[in-house]
């Protein structure tokens, strides 16, 4: 990860334990010879009865040690080297699209001793299955409590890793009501334990717009993530609804909408992080231009691996500035990060000329830098009020404190 530059992964359990269900077949498997390597699930087997990989069922209200062991000590390891785990509690790929890819999930009535009371035998249609309505019903007598302990589990085994960012589920195309419920269950954990892990809203965009609309869970939420809707180069949302039982890609292959550009990506990030400053803001959308992202306020953005270390952290005490600022003549597509005492990284998109308008005190002791977006690496410029960056090429210009 270091090597690459990439300073965060994503984990979440496996579609199923054993590779043999690679084929997405959905037949019950005629033996328990299991091919490796496995896919550890977050529960433990009962020595019970016989699951549809033959093997024996599992018992959701014990966890495995192992698989979270696993989690903790990876994230332990990040934390000594500056790296994140973002911790996705479920999968949704479990209980939509593929019937294969519900028939060995722990959570089906013939794979634990739970009795969950899911549709015996599912409802497939040809060989897809939809079973999110039932998985996300949480006023069934057994479910729901199998849900909020589950989810304190994830919290708790993580709870010293401050590396570590928690959101509900990978393709988490849900419903509102599911997210209020890990954010209430989340909220009920902090309080008991004064713990205060971070919580990352990664929904759909109508889902995640309610929350933030909802003070007592918006106030849980660190980070917002994108990657479910955006913003498309004409300027309209491809925004699908969350709840309606489709995945991520089936939602994609029914609209027509466009596909975001780095302007449209960066354009989302500084509406969010202007509307929300004390919530970092995060995307999963491979369109996005590291530095556009970071300039309009994101975080995690793909900088050249090698980026100055000093740079960065300049890039962290700063903020994307909403106001316009009389010490700088700039061009007008100019985006300013501001910090104290007078800092400044101003990114010029189109290149052009810089002027410092007004010398004041605190300015006079800053050094002009220059970033080089390709390796990340700095210069610095000549003392001077004014430059003149190459036209047509994207800059940036770090105004460094002494």
């Amino acid at each position: 990860m270091r090597a690459t530059g990439q300073v965060a992964m994503r984990h979440h359990y496996g579609l199923w334990y054993d590779r043999r269900r690679d084929d997405h077949q959905m037949n019950k498997r005629p033996d328990a010879d299991t091919w490796p390597p496995f896919f550890e699930q977050p529960f433990l087997r009962s020595g019970k009865g016989e699951a549809w990989d033959r093997l024996s069922r599992y018992d959701l209200t014990r966890y495995n040690p192992w698989y979270f062991d696993r989690l903790k000590t990876f994230a332990a390891l990040g934390r000594a080297k500056g790296l994140v785990l973002i911790n996705e509690m479920y999968f949704q790929h479990n209980i939509i699209e593929s019937g294969a890819h519900w028939v060995d999930c722990p959570w089906r009535p013939v794979n634990n001793i739970n009795n969950t009371g899911f549709t015996e035998p599912p409802p497939f249609n040809g060989d897809t299955v939809k079973m999110a309505d039932e998985f996300y019903d949480l006023k069934h007598p057994v479910r729901g409590p199998l849900h909020r302990a589950y989810i304190r589990q994830c919290l708790a085994n993580l709870a010293d890793e401050p590396n570590v960012i928690h959101t509900l589920s990978e393709e988490y195309t849900g419903p509102l009501h599911f997210m209020q419920f890990w954010l209430d269950v989340a909220g009920e954990w902090m309080r008991e334990t004064g713990k205060h892990p971070l919580l990352a809203l990664s929904a759909t965009k109508d889902v995640q717009d309610a929350i933030l609309a909802d003070p007592e869970r918006a106030k849980l939420i660190s980070v917002i993530d994108f990657k479910y809707w955006w913003r498309t180069e004409s300027g309209d949302d491809y925004a699908p609804k969350g709840g309606e039982s489709l995945a991520p890609r089936q939602h994609l292959r029914k609209s027509k909408a466009g596909r975001p550009t780095a302007a449209s990506i960066a354009s989302m990030v500084r509406e969010y992080r202007t509307k929300f400053p004390a919530k970092a803001v995060i995307a999963e959308l491979d369109q996005a231009d590291g530095w556009a992202f970071v300039f309009a306020g994101g975080s995690f953005a793909k900088l050249p691996p090698k980026t100055d270390p000093a740079f960065l952290a300049a890039i962290a005490r700063c903020q994307p500035s909403t106001s316009s600022d009389a010490s700088l003549d700039l061009p007008s597509d100019a985006v300013v990060l501001a910090g104290e005492r007078g800092e400044r990284i101003i990114y010029l998109p189109k290149g052009g000329d810089l002027r410092l308008a007004k010398k004041s005190p605190a300015s006079a002791t800053l050094t002009p830098v220059a970033v080089d977006l390709t390796t990340g690496a700095v210069h610095a410029l000549p003392a001077a009020n004014s430059f003149s960056m190459p036209a047509g090429k994207a800059s940036v210009i770090w105004l460094k404190l002494p």
